[in-house]
């Protein structure tokens, strides 16, 4: 079996498999990133050399600014800097005339190897034409490297050439005015150096006005197998009339004492290609997936895990941006979408990645805490949610702040972190001290109410996942993960008393505290209609009217962009996948047929105007066994960059449906999900697929599960036979090891 997935990763997605030829469609679906900067894959000869690099965690802040501000509002904006487009090159002959119209004629991404190429038609405005070639490559282990190289080959014009390259200053652009929230805004003008500090070197040093960020970029040039470009070079005296011309720029942080010119002595664009392949090989070796059936979503995939990887901050001080690195929509910002959607592939694929993304957020407690207090709850953490830096970015309260669901998100998050690795020193370090901190704020947030014989806890004027209902009293999914995150804390803690008793007084619990916190879990009220058998979405949900149907059509979505607030709030509407997500999370709460009234029932009200969304009911409906219904939420999860289904991946790509498609595959078709240190697995694989094959890591163990129409195996292919149950389609196994 593992020889069957090794031969399967000669991928390359290229102009033939997307659907749009827009330049700024292409800039995102071709970008490159390696977690630290990403470079959109901008034309370079007609794109904006100004914009077209980003640096993950590199912001600018500016007032946000209110008609009617109030107490406890966001202060401050928290905006991606867009730094200049590295790819841009000058190309002239030597009589002057500069090539300035350019068509992109091929692109190859390889997803292998992490390598860019593409082919350009480019020619003066007096007709003169010559081809070039570009090949781009991230640095994967050396983050702030990248390199490109052009080769131009002759076309109706052979004489000379003259090329240059430089890194432009930005200048000021005008913010076109948009009603789309997903857009970002401009941040305003950084201060900028830049000098030649050798022929063949560039310093561009950027530097923050607010945030006091700072940062420098070197630009060196290798021409002709490392001879610097001094005259022009006859194209007609060259054999087969080609000239090769590589620049490589490497990013400097302050405490940053490399080198530049050292750096650049020892870089070359197979160099660096090596250290990517490396990457991508591990990369694969880890969470290779196949799709039999439909090459097409074969390679979707593919790219999506790929892009995931390009987006993933691995330092610990910076996460996954709603657009990664492949764009500036939403500004940058990191929301829940990590820890739901994203951060499960790197748990049970590269736990050492998930670590460092979960740790990011434990950087940002301090402002957490900090946040509480602004919100009047005196104890605990209230995590930002829209953020860079940990502060709250979020200009409208009623579809931000008021989602206080994300403290428990992140919650759930540490849990299955620890649930897969038994990382006990992480638990005691950071992650207990953000599930605790959490549980006490919504032990003080939440309140006490007395309904007949029933005591319950609840939780008011609250906004779940779904975003067209905003501030009202018991969302499901947020009391459901609420409730959850007090188990969480006695859980962990029993965990930690294991190691040592003492533990417990170093977060200053005792015993009787776990006692207050499983009461208050076993007294979370859960919201249910006994007249439809389902649970409620919150307290009002059901009593209100449903969306008009003549307002329901494609014109009109998303309905946040055509309708006041105030209007989606009167209806029975949803954006997204709200108390579905609470049965995903939780499949042992979900009888099978409760869970199909209520699928039924959700699904009628739902737009999916959040890309969020298709991946749920995927799962769901897989879960359920209507394999077929989940086949087709899922191809539209799958390749939703690819066909552009959401009309706005140029401003960057979905990740977190990115991650959702890796989560309808493994959670929906191989029933994946795993309870009590058992790992479950059930077949649901749809007709229109012949095979899925995907690794994944369970603690020290690489699985290799394979699933066809009337089978499904689990082997172990590297590391000890796991201590966890295996289940499959309901019955324990035994692993076998694959040799």
């Amino acid at each position: 079996m593992g020889e069957i997935i090794a031969t399967l990763r000669d991928y390359h997605l290229t102009l033939n498999d997307v659907s749009d030829q827009q330049p700024e469609y292409l800039e995102t679906v071709f970008s490159l990133g390696n977690g630290h900067f990403g470079v959109r894959a901008n034309d370079p000869i007609s794109g904006n050399p100004i914009t077209g690099t980003l640096i993950n965690g590199f912001y600018e802040t500016a007032p946000i600014t209110y008609g009617e501000a109030g107490i406890g509002y966001a202060q401050r904006h928290q905006t991606i800097l867009n730094l200049p487009d590295l790819r841009h090159v000058h190309v002239s002959t030597s009589s002057g005339h500069q090539f300035t119209h350019s068509e992109r004629t091929a692109v190859d991404l390889d997803l292998g190897t992490g390598t860019l190429t593409e082919r350009y038609q480019i020619k003066t405005d007096q007709g003169e034409t010559i081809t070039m070639d570009v090949e781009s490559v991230m640095g994967q282990s050396q983050t702030s490297l990248w390199g490109i190289g052009y080769t131009f080959t002759a076309g109706n014009y052979a004489g000379g050439l003259l090329v240059s390259k430089s890194i432009a200053v930005p200048a000021e652009a005008e913010a076109i005015p948009s009603a789309d929230p997903r857009k970002t805004r401009m941040a305003g003008l950084p201060i900028c150096e830049t000098a030649f500090i050798a022929q063949d070197l560039q310093r561009y040093h950027v530097k923050t006005r607010i945030t006091k960020q700072a940062v420098t970029l070197y630009l060196g040039i290798l021409v002709a197998h490392g001879q610097l470009l001094q005259q022009p070079v006859d194209l007609s005296d060259e054999q087969p009339h080609t000239l090769t011309y590589e620049a490589y720029v490497g990013e400097v942080g302050q405490q940053n004492t490399i080198d530049p010119a050292a750096m650049f002595m020892a870089s070359s664009l197979s160099a660096l290609t090596v250290d990517s392949s490396e990457f991508w090989q591990g990369v694969w070796d880890r969470s290779e997936v196949s799709v039999g059936g439909n090459d097409e979503l074969d390679l979707a995939i593919h790219y999506n895990i790929f892009q995931l990887n390009q987006a993933a901050g691995r330092d610990g001080r910076t996460n996954i941006s709603a657009k990664g690195l492949s764009g500036s929509g939403y500004e940058g910002h990191y929301f829940w979408d990590t820890e739901m959607y994203m951060l499960p592939y790197f748990t049970y694929t590269n736990q050492q990645m998930a670590r460092q993304l979960l740790l990011y957020r434990y950087q940002i407690l301090p402002q957490a805490r900090e946040r509480a207090r602004a919100l009047g709850v005196d104890q605990g953490a209230l995590f930002a949610w829209r953020t860079i830096n940990g502060e709250e970015a979020s200009a409208y309260f009623p579809a931000g702040t008021a989602q206080y669901h994300i403290d428990a998100d992140i919650a759930y998050a540490v849990g299955k972190y620890f649930e897969i690795t038994r990382d006990l020193d992480f638990i005691i370090q950071c992650g207990f001290e953000m599930v605790l901190e959490t549980a006490r704020f919504w032990e003080n947030f939440g309140s006490w109410r007395q309904v007949g014989n029933d005591c319950r806890f609840e939780f008011h004027t609250v906004t779940g996942p779904d975003e067209y209902t905003a501030l009202v009293n018991n969302n499901y999914y947020t009391n459901r993960l609420a409730k959850h995150n007090f188990e969480l804390v006695v859980e962990l803690a029993h965990q930690m008393m294991k190691r040592s008793p003492q533990l417990l007084a170093k977060f200053g619990l005792s015993e009787s505290d776990l006692d207050v916190y499983q009461n208050l879990a076993d007294h979370v009220y859960l919201p249910y209609s006994r007249e439809l058998g389902i649970n409620e979405q919150d307290d009002s949900f059901l009593d209100k009217p449903r969306w008009p149907a003549e307002k329901s059509t494609p014109e009109n979505f998303p309905l946040l962009l055509h309708y006041h607030p105030l209007t989606i709030y009167r209806y029975q509407v949803a954006k997204q996948a709200d108390t579905l997500l609470a049965d995903y999370l939780f499949p042992e709460d979900m009888p099978l047929d409760q869970l199909k009234r209520e699928y039924n029932y959700y699904e009628g009200v739902t737009t999916h105007d959040s890309s969020l969304s298709r991946s749920i009911f995927s799962i769901l409906a897989a879960r359920m066994n209507d394999p077929e219904k989940a086949y087709r939420y899922f191809m539209d999860t799958a390749r939703m960059d690819l066909v552009n289904l959401q009309k706005n991946t140029a401003d960057g790509l979905h990740l977190a449906n990115l991650g959702g498609s890796w989560l309808a595959l493994v959670a929906g078709f191989s029933g994946f999900y795993v309870q009590d240190e058992v790992v479950h697995f059930a077949n649901h694989l749809p007709t229109e697929l012949t095979r899925l094959t995907y690794r994944m890591k369970i603690a020290e163990s690489v699985l290799e599960i394979d699933l066809t129409a009337d089978n499904l195996d689990v082997r172990v292919i590297s590391g000890p036979i796991p201590t966890y149950g295996v289940s499959v389609n309901g019955k324990l196994i035994s692993l076998v090891k694959v040799s």
